[in-house]
């Protein structure tokens, strides 16, 4: 089953193709990708009119780039995937619709896809694929999520985010320093030539006794402290990068390594954006090794938004047999707000 997948849930328009088979892991066979950081960049931030228009004008193109890149031609294509939600409701409309009419066009299954279930699953296309079940970090974006993970649809919230998601403070710190958009990239190279023990920023919720996060305080720490400093800040700047960085990193790493020991469970997935954090992958590979648990991570470039992971989704809720997630014969829709347990499959006792 070949299955073209669309992701344009946000500020990325992702194409790409999977080949799935009855059984085993499904193969990634050609993908593209747009980013429009460059676009948003002059704003501080994703414009959402902006990207829902350069959606349109870059999803078709990469649709042919892609098959191209496959060698195969459009009719090869037994369905269509696309990002249903969560995200911005216009961008998620492009993909959708695109989506939809092809779909139609060829006679085939239009499948809608949770973006949150598209990077949960992103690390089975790596050359180390994790085995259920598992417990997830999922980073994403807005997103910061403990799952147990026992199968396809089969998700279990452990813990999630009571306000500002990581990736959100690793962003919003990056504003406080003046460092542009993306910020969260920039935060991390800035850290690099920064002491992270400079500052003393709060790690909130460490010992909380559950596996809930919060960032909005450490995020106001790191204002704080920039205001202190003052004319200082700029000769600080790569310190305070670094002590912020560190105390996302630190409640990451306590918050799922006790997500490890509440279950039971030895294997841990990290997913989403700031799954490629070179600092987390450090400390989490230092804890895993010290355990003797099993660590996986989606390829770098498969750690963003893309249409692979939203095509390997599709795939692998075939292979499980579990029907789509929205309407068909034509019909679709969105859903910006959309929690990860509503696709979970009823009854999935451990």
């Amino acid at each position: 089953m070949l299955i073209l997948g669309i992701e344009s849930s946000c500020d990325e328009t992702g194409v790409a193709l999977v080949q799935a088979q009855a059984r085993g892991v499904p193969r990634l066979v050609g993908a593209t990708l747009h980013s429009q950081v460059a676009m948003h960049r002059d704003y501080g931030g994703v414009v959402p009119e902006l990207a829902s228009r350069d959606h349109i004008r870059r999803v078709l193109p990469l649709t042919e780039a892609v098959l191209a890149q496959a060698a195969v031609p459009v009719q090869a294509i037994d369905a269509v995937a696309y990002t249903r939600g969560p995200g911005l409701a216009g961008a998620l409309l492009v993909g959708a619709g695109v989506a939809a009419a092809m779909a139609m066009a060829l006679g085939v299954p239009a499948l809608p896809v949770h973006h949150l279930e598209g990077h949960l699953l992103s690390p089975f296309l790596s050359a180390d694929p994790p085995e259920f079940p598992f417990v997830a970090l999922l980073v994403s974006g807005g997103h910061t999520q403990l799952m147990r993970v026992d199968g396809v649809g089969r998700y279990q919230l452990l813990g999630e985010t009571i306000d500002d998601a990581a990736g959100e403070a690793f962003d919003k710190s990056a504003k406080v320093l003046g460092l542009g958009y993306p910020g969260g990239p920039a935060l991390s190279r800035l850290a690099q030539s920064g002491d992270p023990q400079a500052f003393a920023l709060p790690r909130p919720l460490l010992h909380s006794g559950d596996l809930d996060f919060s960032f909005a305080g450490l995020k106001t720490a790191v204002l704080t402290q920039a205001r202190k400093l003052g004319p200082a800040l700029e000769a600080r700047k790569a310190d305070l990068a670094a002590a912020t960085e560190a105390a996302i990193v630190d409640v990451l790493v306590h918050k799922s390594l006790a997500a490890l020991r509440a279950t039971g469970l030895q294997r841990l997935v990290v997913a989403g954006g700031v799954g490629a954090n070179q600092r987390l992958r450090q400390r989490l590979g230092e804890a895993a090794a010290r355990h003797g648990w099993r660590l996986h991570y989606p390829e770098v470039a498969l750690c963003t938004d893309n249409g692979a992971m939203i095509a390997l989704a599709a795939a692998m809720r075939w292979q499980a047999g579990l029907a789509p997630l929205a309407p068909a014969d034509g019909a679709f829709d969105v859903a910006p707000r959309w929690p990860l347990e509503a696709v979970t499959v009823v009854g999935t006792d451990h």
